[in-house]
């Protein structure tokens, strides 16, 4: 199985909005805080955006909370998680 896991900060709204919706549908996830401008370079190359959260689910980038919530919405998400 790829990894599922959050580009993230606690002090987030968003962040704990994306951590309660992956826990309500059962998806085991690891944290990857963004402490310090290394992490935030790692986020930007690897998602092009330069805001938390960023979510990878299976390996595949979901996007922030918005892109996920509507993943989950339109049923992308669960497509992802069976693919």
């Amino acid at each position: 199985m790829k990894k599922n896991f959050i580009y993230c900060s606690d002090a987030c709204p968003f962040c704990q909005r994306a951590y309660q919706l992956l826990e309500r549908k059962g998806i085991p996830f690891k944290k990857h805080y963004v402490k310090d401008q290394s992490d935030w370079d790692e986020v930007m190359e690897k998602t092009g955006r330069t805001t938390v959260p960023q979510v990878f689910i299976n390996g595949i980038h979901v996007g922030g909370f918005d892109d996920l919530s509507a993943a989950e919405q339109s049923g992308k998400l669960d497509e992802i998680l069976n693919g």
